[in-house]
């Protein structure tokens, strides 16, 4: 892990600089219509989300799953997991690897520590290479109680370049005084555009269709984040809590996927 060290050695002082922000679920992408009851039309299929295959050289390596229980950190039934798609290869790496279209994109996780837990947080981001700069590093205020919630990069955060990849972290300090290694999960996303053809059928499509659109092209934060918008606004749809259930299982995040999604109030 690149930022390990760095990420250890500088909570205290990040956390005492830093205004904390609550992760908010966002409203949709641009390329998104409004999601409104008229425009609740049903994906007929089940809508299995289509992996694009990470790069090979260098693997972009990552973690999905918090880990074990470090320091002062309460002990919890489900480890902190990144909603993301991941490959594990034959030598044990594991590919922590999605797409997105969006310069400032939305990343969702099932966080299960509570503001009773008292742990500082943090969300990085960083050019994947060659030099590893960071370009965003913000404290994240925890949720009054256990559930999935997002992190988006505001509009004042530097913005995703197209057919550039960038590497995120969050993490959760145990100890504060004696700097230990966090809990931390971890990734590599990269900004790409779509085809002119699927971008025109994207402007007709309704919200649910688009999710489609999006898995069906491995676009994985625009469609978590239309498929769990949609489930906040319309929490008593049974299909599309099947859908979530279905897109989380397609990805192996099965686990998680009956967790709650938490409002940007928590």
């Amino acid at each position: 892990m690149k930022i390990l060290l760095g990420l250890t050695l500088g909570y205290v002082g990040v956390l005492a600089s830093q205004t904390l922000v609550l992760a908010a679920t966002p409203t949709p992408m641009a390329t998104s219509m409004p999601i409104a009851s008229q425009n609740m039309k049903t994906v007929s299929q089940t809508v299995n989300f289509n992996p694009p295959k990470p790069p090979a050289d260098p693997p972009p390596g990552g973690r999905v799953l918090g880990g074990a229980k470090r320091g002062s950190c309460p002990q919890v039934k489900q480890d902190l997991t990144a909603l993301v798609p991941y490959t594990k290869e034959p030598s044990s790496i594991t590919n922590v690897w999605s797409l997105t279209t969006s310069p400032n994109p939305t990343f969702w996780f099932y966080v299960p520590y509570s503001q009773k837990d008292n742990l500082p947080a943090k969300f990085v981001l960083q050019e994947d290479q060659p030099q590893s700069k960071e370009l965003y590093n913000q404290p994240i205020a925890l949720p009054k109680n256990p559930g999935i919630i997002s992190v988006t990069l505001p509009a004042n955060a530097p913005k995703l370049a197209v057919n550039q990849q960038y590497r995120w972290f969050l993490t959760f300090a145990c100890e504060t005084q004696e700097p230990s290694p966090p809990i931390y999960v971890e990734g590599v996303v990269k900004r790409v555009n779509l085809s002119q053809a699927t971008t025109k059928e994207l402007q007709t499509a309704t919200p649910l269709e688009q999710f489609a659109i999006y898995a069906q092209n491995g676009i994985w934060h625009e469609a978590i984040t239309i498929l769990a918008t949609l489930r906040q606004e319309h929490p008593q749809d049974l299909k599309l809590n099947t859908q979530w259930q279905d897109l989380l299982a397609s990805v192996r995040l099965s686990d998680v996927a009956t967790e709650p999604i938490l409002s940007d109030k928590h």
